[in-house]
């Protein structure tokens, strides 16, 4: 078993861990020691076994938080996840008939016929502004 040096507090200490574990302890000492200098700066030294009980209920604490959070997130996720499935299953919506306006015949011809009669009023005045 490796025997790895942490720092917390500003002291140091040797603790064994398995193989392979040494980064995960060296990044959980220093979370604690995070908190642990935290504590230091507000009160000053502390004993070593009251700085590190309290610097551990402060990151008990910080988890609690979390942890709630995270129920909480499961409890909405659980709800969309509900939502979700209740759309899916739910049946399809009836279709709608749609109506669409047909222009007669009759006023596409005369629309086309005025459409003509102005281009040929448009180019006599041509003709005429030209001469």
């Amino acid at each position: 078993m490796p025997e790895v040096e942490i720092n917390i507090g500003g002291r140091s200490f040797e603790v064994a861990c398995q193989e392979g574990e040494e980064q995960f302890l060296q990044s959980a000492a220093a979370m604690l020691d995070a908190e642990a200098s935290v504590l230091t700066q507000q009160i000053g030294r502390l004993p070593e076994a009251r700085m590190l009980l309290m610097a551990g209920l402060m990151l008990a604490d910080k988890t609690a938080g979390v942890e709630d959070r995270i129920s909480t997130l499961e409890a909405e996720l659980a709800e969309k996840d509900a939502e979700l499935a209740r759309l899916r299953n739910a049946p399809a919506p009836e279709a709608e008939k749609v109506e669409v306006p047909v222009i007669p015949q009759i006023v596409t011809d005369t629309l086309a016929e005025i459409a003509a009669q102005a281009e040929a009023l448009a180019d006599a005045v041509e003709e005429k502004a030209g001469a």
